[in-house]
């Protein structure tokens, strides 16, 4: 392996907390492929002296055995296409980054793994070498909006529980037949959580909250599982906290941000952000039910548009629903009167949670629970965005999440359960005697009794 510059003297600010650098998206080099593959190989090299994260994703094995199995043992034995299957297998969960790497920010080798994955996506998108089916799985507001239109939402989920439909899946999109494909409603989480209104509640804030909350439902749980919206505005509006949806919604970017297209992110910040900057200056908190939506609004878009007031605005604004409530906890304004005990919970922690350095406030709210034993599982699921449902990739990732689909089955537990819904499933998939997830919203509800 090449000799690697030692770090500088006085590199103080390297045993600090991790730091991200802005995304310099609008740079014209950002795009450069001689300037890409320059860092590609700076990082790549790198990696392969420390191989802290053999064990995450398949990434790093992926390119460390292509070193070790090269002519020379070193990375300039490697083809120049294994640098993009490399990218291929990363699915920005960046695990790396907050866990394993000890040379990010503020370090001098300064290394963002994840970031430059983003940038290499980037650079292929803007080529146009992305695949049209990539693009159709990510655009989960079109395909959403369309089959969750009455009538067209059962006939899309009839076909896509019939043999049939899964082998024209496979055919059409490389939607692999086993991966774990959701149902569509038409009758929304946005319509749900209207209907379930609770006019006159006092607003009751706190030291760190407003006391009143906009969701923003998330494409995935408004048209696949919107039970999960009516579960979190149900539980919020049980403890006191008024709730409403924001007055218009686009996906939050995170599945287009796995395909590195920049350009239909901003087409959806140019709608969401504006929404909910509104609801900000009227006193709203926001709260967004999935992880990486959650994320999104709280780590990338702020990295892609660092001088945006109204970006930044809404990141100091956006929680976890579990993180919320454990906060109203703290201020002594949760109800703690459950009616219902919930046994042992096998409970599986995404890893955009995770990243997100909350602490485990998903366990910590349901151990409040009478009777009620919590058993955390912190490792991939596999499901990873689009990931796991690609006929390339659905051997791997079911690799990468089977310690967890072995720790909820040996587990025995009453309840299953992740902040994700889709790596619920995805754990669903790799069990030999499945049964559905609980998502912890819905345990909460449960345990109220509402």
């Amino acid at each position: 392996m090449a000799e690697h510059t030692p770090a500088p003297a006085g590199r103080e600010g390297s045993l600090a907390a991790p730091t991200r650098h802005p995304i310099a998206w609008r740079d014209p080099e950002f795009y450069d492929e001689a300037s890409l593959f320059k860092e590609l190989e700076r990082v790549y090299d790198l990696c392969h002296g420390c191989r802290r994260c053999f064990s995450l994703c398949n990434s790093f094995p992926l390119l460390f055995d292509a070193i070790d199995e090269s002519p020379t043992a070193e990375l300039d034995g490697v083809d120049k296409q294994v640098y993009w299957e490399v990218v291929d297998h990363c699915y920005l969960c960046d695990m790396c980054y907050m866990t394993k790497c000890p040379y990010v920010p503020p370090h001098p080798w300064n290394i963002d793994f994840p970031h430059l994955m983003l940038r290499a996506k980037a650079v292929r998108f803007q080529k146009g070498e992305t695949r049209l089916r990539d693009k159709v799985l990510s655009s989960t507001d079109l395909v959403g909006s369309i089959a969750g239109i009455p009538v067209v939402s059962q006939v899309v989920n009839a076909v896509n529980r019939s043999g049939f439909g899964r082998k024209m899946l496979d055919k059409t999109l490389g939607v692999h037949p086993t991966a774990p494909v959701p149902a569509y409603h038409s009758d929304s989480g946005r319509k749900k959580v209207a209907r379930g209104d609770r006019p006159g509640l006092e607003v009751r804030p706190t030291p760190e909250t407003k006391g009143q909350v906009a969701i923003f439902t998330t494409c995935y749980c408004n048209r696949n599982e919107p039970d999960i919206d009516a579960d979190l505005a149900a539980v919020f509006r049980h403890n006191g906290i008024p709730v409403k949806v924001l007055p218009q919604e686009r996906c939050c970017g995170m599945p287009k941000l796995e395909l590195g297209d920049l350009e239909s992110i901003e087409r959806a910040k140019e709608v969401n952000i504006p929404a909910m900057a509104a609801m900000v200056d009227e006193g709203y908190d926001l709260v967004a039910p999935i992880p990486s939506c959650a994320l999104m609004f709280k780590q990338e878009l702020p990295l892609l548009y660092p001088d945006d007031p109204q970006v930044q605005k809404v990141k100091a604004a956006m929680f976890d629903p579990f993180e919320y409530l454990m906060l109203r906890h703290k201020a002594g304004l949760l109800r703690t009167d459950f009616a219902k005990q919930l046994g042992k919970v096998s409970y599986h922690v995404p890893c955009h949670l995770r990243v997100q350095n909350l602490g485990l406030k998903t366990r910590d709210l349901l151990k409040l629970v009478p009777g009620t034993e919590i058993e955390p599982i912190e490792r991939c699921s596999g499901h990873n965005g689009t990931y796991g449902v690609k006929r390339e990739f659905r051997e791997t990732s079911m690799k990468i999440g089977k310690p967890v689909f072995n720790k909820v089955a040996q587990a025995g537990a009453d309840h299953y359960a992740s902040d994700c819904p889709m790596a619920g499933h995805q754990i669903e998939s790799g069990l030999e005697n499945p049964k559905p997830p609980t998502h912890p919203l819905t345990l909460l509800r449960i345990a109220y009794g509402i």
